[in-house]
This record gives structure tokens, C-alpha cells and sequence, in this order.
């Protein structure tokens, strides 16, 4: 089965993160496959490459990248939404005269666009948080 994953909330305030993790994970290893990874509203949060939690706790961006490295997974944050929270690339960061971008590796900025063709062209668009 193919599918699509959309994340609505940050890495540490809410379970949706590492639920969406621990699915994505366990459909891989099964065998499935994974469209694309959608991060939108709060979720574009688990995308920054700043985040530093405390040594004893899981680090929530990180396993995200090295899933999409094993797995070579699309990560794409909504570029409304990182905009709001101050998530950029470096082409987002210039042309909005920052001097700093904070995306980590392996994710992506894009448009609600790519959303709507995770949705088309997986068999399952699976949501985690409100």
C-alpha cells in the first residue's frame, strides 16, 4: 500500500509526531510504501535543524531524517505555514531578507500543492493531529 502522511502538530507537544513516526517507520519495514511526509500547521516545527532537547530525550527531527535517508522520503513543510512559525531554507530566507535559514536536512519547502498530490497519487492519506 502507498501512503501519504500529514503532520499537524510539533515534535514535543503533542504525540501526533512520534505517532506519525512510529507508523511511518513500522509501514516501511513492512513493506509498504511511503509518498511523501507532509508537515503543515505546528508540525512544520519538526523540521527545524535548531531543535537541541536534552540528551536523555528522543530527538524527534532527527529521526525523521534518518528514516527519510534509509527510506529516501519526500519531507516537505508547508511554506505558509514555516513562514508563520520562522522555519526557511535558504532560498526562503533570502528572498525574504533573512539572514539565517533553519531547515534540516532532507526536509523541503513547498506549497499545499504537494498535499493534494500525496493524496492522488497514495492509496491512504493518513493525518496525525488536529
Amino acid at each position: 500500500m502507498k501512503f501519504a502522511i500529514q503532520i499537524n502538530e510539533g515534535p514535543y507537544q503533542h504525540q501526533s509526531a512520534d505517532s506519525a513516526y512510529q507508523f511511518a517507520k513500522a509501514a516501511l519495514e513492512k513493506g509498504h510504501e511511503i509518498f511523501r511526509i507532509f508537515f503543515y500547521h505546528d508540525g512544520v516545527n519538526n523540521g527545524t535543524r535548531l531543535t537541541t532537547p536534552p540528551q536523555d530525550d528522543r530527538h524527534i527531527t532527527n529521526r525523521w531524517v534518518e528514516l527519510a535517508e534509509k527510506y529516501d522520503l519526500d519531507l516537505v513543510v508547508c511554506v505558509a505555514a514555516a513562514q508563520r512559525r520562522g522555519i526557511a531554507d535558504a532560498d526562503e530566507a533570502k528572498r525574504n531578507g533573512k539572514d539565517a535559514d533553519n531547515i534540516a536536512p532532507k526536509f523541503r519547502i513547498s506549497g499545499l500543492g504537494q498535499l493534494i498530490e500525496a493524496g492522488i497519487q497514495s492509496d491512504r492519506l493518513v493525518v496525525f493531529g488536529d
